[in-house]
């Protein structure tokens, strides 16, 4: 059974095993357990993460939350448990990484399309937005075609027949 606070079936445990004449264990879950019993679809499209993988449930924070660019809001942060999504959990390695090596909001880059200055990230792209200095336009370019080691790297080293228009 799950409930919000602790509940004391004790007494209705003993009637009922001695109405019944067999042995009777009433456990109470967690909200995420219960989540994980019931099964559902997430905000992703996709089964719960905690009734087809997840074995484990470790704590979740809104650090986490933070970390992601997520909007506050808990009921966009919210699981089918009611508690922040598991998922902020899991992906929160790939974000931190991510603040490592992708150039940061408001720094200057040169993309393929001129310099700019990045007005946002997406991790799970891997991409980086842009606005360029020249015309005030974004672009959306990979994050690879903004690092200084990539660009070092292609010039010094060009593939025949390459262009320089990002696809898309």
């Amino acid at each position: 059974f799950s409930a919000p606070h602790r509940v004391d079936f004790r007494s209705l445990v003993r009637e009922l095993a001695r109405e019944i004449r067999a042995r009777i264990d009433l456990r109470q879950i967690g909200a995420r357990d219960e989540a994980r019993a019931q099964g559902g679809i997430g905000p992703c499209g996709r089964d719960l993460c905690c009734s087809t993988f997840l074995k484990d449930f470790e704590p979740v924070s809104v650090r986490m939350a933070k970390d992601q660019d997520l909007p506050l809001n808990p009921l966009k942060i919210s699981g089918a448990c009611g508690r922040l999504m598991c998922c902020l959990k899991y992906e929160h390695p790939l974000y931190v990484k991510a603040q490592e090596v992708m150039p940061p909001k408001g720094s200057q880059v040169d993309t393929p399309q001129g310099s700019g200055r990045v007005v946002g990230v997406n991790v799970p792209s891997d991409t980086v937005t842009v606005r360029l200095n020249e015309t005030g336009r974004r672009c959306v370019c990979s994050r690879a075609s903004v690092c200084g080691s990539r660009q070092a790297y292609d010039a010094a080293y060009p593939e025949p027949g390459a262009t320089t228009e990002p696809a898309g």
